[in-house]
């Protein structure tokens, strides 16, 4: 028999459709995505822990799921929010279909709804706070609930899926040859790289092993610059993750002590979180930027690359200190997509240039901190 679920905004906007995956009642901020494949790994992508996503593509399921396409070992976000749940799938990769998987990991998701309304709603008057359930079915309650839960603005959503265990990555990328095509550093002696995870994407570790770097992945949420550097690493990552970077102050704090000791690579939080530690500060976005189609131009070589990303808050540009140089722009909003410091040798950039499923076109970022960190070994 169909279950009911509802979904309400705090605005007092209330969607109501088929529930799937898990019973229950979720809170969470409602945003969009625009990809059209990947569900996978947007599902078990940590940085959207704490939200409730909505696929702009309408069908959502037909391939199925399977356990390799995965950036973490669960997901995490909220709820999930679909136009159509394929009933069946169809991928010789494929193991399971995805009301199960969302069952078996307790995720609450709601099909039926007329997403495109949803995502105009939210491109108009911005991502909100809301509820979606199935237990309680009454849109009153659900809008009080809505506006009563806690939102994203302030809270450590790191802390929520970081563990605590440092561990060694060793697997590489499974095909994209193009990153390693003619490296001179194949036959080289590895580098090591330390990634400190704030909520990091396993295919960020996947690119960095695959560039012949020795990956040791430590929690963002305790190491500090002293444990960082007994390690003696090449380099240095800063990862993505959930939420708010200003409440970060244990990571702003290490990144600080690290700028000029060792090269550093940041990508989307770890961007946020490089800017923050050279006096810059961050700001929120109306409704983010999430999907794998925003152009992006690379201010050094006047090429648009198209690229995925998934963020709600960005770094500001009036407060920008003079270390740090604009090196991407977001062709969309022309936000700030990248920066370089002056005098250390870090930058990062706002979207996932690993990003799988999505475009290639950034891969040369993860060479030249490949080179970055040859560089500074050789001297």
């Amino acid at each position: 028999m169909t279950k009911i679920a509802k979904l309400a905004l705090e605005d007092g906007r209330v969607f109501t459709g088929q529930g799937f995956g898990a019973d229950g009642e979720v809170d969470g901020e409602v945003c969009f995505n625009t990809s059209m494949t990947g569900y996978q790994e947007i599902l078990t992508d940590p940085s959207y822990r704490g939200q409730i996503v909505t696929m702009t593509y309408p069908q959502i399921g037909n391939y199925g799921v399977n356990p390799e396409d995965v950036e973490s070992n669960r997901p995490h976000l909220a709820g999930f929010v679909v136009r159509e749940v394929a009933r069946l799938y169809s991928n010789f990769r494929a193991n399971q279909d995805l009301d199960s998987y969302l069952r078996q990991h307790g995720i609450v998701g709601i099909a039926g709804i007329d997403t495109r309304a949803l995502v105009r709603h939210i491109r108009s008057f911005g991502a909100m706070k809301g509820i979606l359930s199935t237990s309680d079915l009454d849109d009153a309650s659900l809008v009080r609930k809505a506006k009563e839960s806690p939102g994203l603005v302030g809270r450590d959503l790191v802390k929520e899926v970081v563990g605590n265990a440092e561990r060694n990555w060793s697997e590489k990328l499974s095909q994209w040859s193009d990153l390693t095509t003619h490296a001179p550093w194949r036959s080289d002696s590895p580098l090591n790289v330390v990634a400190l995870d704030f909520g990091m994407k396993w295919n960020i570790a996947r690119h960095l092993s695959e560039l012949g770097c020795n990956v040791t992945i430590l929690p963002g949420t305790t190491t500090t610059a002293e444990e960082i550097l007994s390690l003696d690493p090449d380099g240095v990552f800063l990862s993505n993750g959930p939420g708010d970077p200003e409440p970060l102050d244990y990571a702003i704090n290490t990144i600080q002590q690290l700028l000029g000791k060792k090269p550093m690579f940041g990508i989307c939080l770890g961007h946020q979180l490089l800017s923050l530690a050279s006096g810059a500060k961050t700001f929120k976005l109306k409704f983010g930027h999430r999907g794998a189609n925003q152009p992006v131009q690379n201010l050094d070589t006047g090429a648009v690359e198209i690229t995925a990303q998934n963020h709600g808050f960005a770094v500001e540009e009036e407060t920008l200190p003079e270390t740090l140089q604009i090196t991407h722009r977001n062709l969309n909003d022309n936000t700030i997509a990248g920066v370089r410091h002056k005098q250390h040798p870090a930058f990062s950039v706002q979207y996932h240039p690993e990003a799988s499923s999505g475009p290639h076109d950034s891969h040369y970022l993860f060479r030249q901190f490949r080179e970055l960190m040859g560089n500074a070994a050789a001297v």
